[in-house]
């Protein structure tokens, strides 16, 4: 008989840090369910792309801002889960979507607030609590977050504020979920060109360069500097690991 490989469930996966962390993760063995918001082709292209390596993927449709949706999308978890990979439960859950905005506090909209909020704490909150019952004990939770939680960038605040109280609630996981010998960790990213926020450092030569200046390696991070780290906390070697945040900066700002 087939041996069952763990899956992990990666929202935001058909481009940037998501993409990566799938196609990473899928190298190391696991098979991959990603969510995307409206970019079906793209999520669609990286299903095959991880297919063609040998292990088995599917894409779901979630607005991870939009809570009152997460009971079908959980109802639709269970029936991929079934029909896909013949069984009912997955292993890790990666809590990767999001977008960025940038404005002072002094003009920061309650709407433009709520946004934020309902994907990047909120959404990670609930969709994290709705999928307990579908994960298998000694799996884990990978939770995103920023630099912007360490150090202070002038127009970030709803969005850092957002990913500490990521950070708080990622550490109550790991108490909570212990007994379970569910793990929960933090990665956050430094500076990274993608297409997060509009592209706003690939556009800007002159945004290149300060980070490039404020970092120890000397560059801007790339996607692929960061799925490995999510797939190392997918793996057995990172069984240790529990309650931590892990920067993946390239040392900004030490």
């Amino acid at each position: 008989m087939e041996k069952q490989s763990k899956i992990a469930l990666v929202t935001g996966g058909s481009r940037g840090l998501g993409k990566d962390m799938a196609l990473r993760i899928a190298e190391k063995g696991l098979d991959v369910i990603l969510t995307y918001n409206s970019k079906a082709e793209e999520a669609q292209a990286v299903v095959t792309e991880i297919e063609n390596a040998g292990q088995k993927a599917a894409a779901l449709q979630l607005d991870t801002g939009n809570i009152k949706s997460f009971d079908g999308f959980i109802e639709q978890l269970k029936q991929v889960l079934k029909d896909k990979f013949g069984t009912e439960k997955f292993d890790f859950l990666l809590n990767n979507a999001g977008f960025g905005r940038n404005n002072p506090i002094a003009d920061f909209t309650e709407e433009a607030f709520d946004e934020l909020l309902n994907v990047h704490f909120k959404g990670v909150y609930f969709l994290t609590q709705k999928s307990l019952g579908l994960l298998n004990d000694g799996g884990g939770i990978v939770n995103i977050s920023s630099g912007l939680t360490r150090f202070s960038v002038p127009g970030s605040s709803a969005y850092a504020s957002m990913k500490g109280a990521v950070e708080v609630f990622t550490r109550y996981l790991a108490k909570e979920l212990g007994p379970r010998g569910i793990r929960a960790n933090i990665i956050a990213p430094g500076a990274i060109a993608t297409d997060f926020n509009d592209a706003h450092i690939r556009k800007s030569e002159e945004l290149t360069k300060m980070v490039s200046s404020i970092t120890a390696l000397g560059r801007v991070g790339l996607a692929e500097d960061i799925g490995g780290v999510a797939a190392f906390l997918c793996s057995e070697d990172a069984r240790w690991v529990n309650a931590q945040r892990i920067e993946v900066s390239g040392g900004m700002m030490v």
